[in-house]
């Protein structure tokens, strides 16, 4: 059995190639689960997984969330209607986010296997908000470190939709709500994040313009280059991204490009502290 790491970037992203019987046996979720911590992403390549063998991969590194009908499968990330009823909301990953920050335990990590791509965009873009907290001077750090911020699904929905009726802000604040956390998330390992993405409203304790500037500013300085994983899907890839540690987005591509991506998401295992 063999299991070698290769770093696609100086911060974010490692890609692992193994044998492919040993992965999903489960040998080597120890080094997976570390990795995972240290570098945000993790890249299979060609491993065209069945989606029982998605299911048992993911539950040899921790515990899956069960889909919104309650059953434990995959979810069909598409923006084809006919196939998920939820495709419109979709439209928000677009943009830099971190799932579950409406909830006061985040989901631990995801797992995206490309089954079909679009022939035009349709990339995953991963953002280490570990690394981005750690390079911040120190006098930002000093000025974030108390700071609470209040994320929603309102927020994105409305750059996707800027025009929203009443009726459709109604629902996506009674679905999914919101949630105040601090800014910069003190994980039990003792190592610091941010929580940022485009599901943040605002800063609390400060004017709407300077909640605002400081939070585009924060966005720019975690997307910059240095922070950056972009992966270029191929079809038969996965793709499993740390949630407590990292954003992530995909870019722009048509709804009727064919793009399906199946996912697993591990359960929490951390409150945002």
């Amino acid at each position: 059995m063999t299991f070698t790491a290769i770093n696609l970037t100086s911060r974010t992203g490692t890609e692992i190639k193994s044998d492919r019987a040993a992965l999903l046996s489960g040998a080597y979720t120890k080094e997976i689960r570390d990795l995972l911590e240290q570098r945000g992403a993790l890249v299979f390549r060609d491993l065209h997984l069945t989606d029982e063998e998605q299911l048992a991969f993911s539950e040899s590194i921790g515990d899956i969330i069960p889909r919104s009908d309650g059953k434990k499968g995959v979810y069909k990330i598409t923006l084809d209607k006919n196939e998920n009823e939820e495709a419109e909301i979709l439209l928000g990953t677009f943009y830099w986010h971190i799932d579950g920050t409406v909830l006061e335990v985040p989901n631990r990590a995801s797992m995206l296997s490309a089954r079909r791509l679009s022939p035009t965009g349709g990339q995953t873009e991963i953002a280490n908000t570990y690394a981005a907290y750690e390079e911040l001077p120190e006098a930002e750090k000093k000025t974030i470190d108390r700071l609470r911020i209040v994320h929603s699904q309102v927020a994105i929905q409305r750059l996707v939709y800027p025009n929203a009726t009443a009726a459709q802000v109604e629902y996506w604040s009674s679905k999914y709500g919101h949630k105040t956390h601090p800014l910069v998330w003190t994980h039990k390992s003792g190592r610091k994040s941010l929580l940022v993405g485009y599901t943040a409203d605002r800063i609390e304790g400060v004017t709407p313009d300077e909640s605002r500037a400081l939070m585009d500013r924060l966005m720019t300085w975690a997307t910059q280059p240095q922070f950056v994983y972009h992966h270029e899907w191929r079809v038969g890839d996965l793709l499993i991204w740390d949630n407590t540690g990292v954003m992530h987005r995909v870019t722009p591509y048509a709804t009727d490009s064919g793009r399906m991506m199946h996912r697993t998401t591990l359960v929490g295992e951390e409150a945002i502290a």
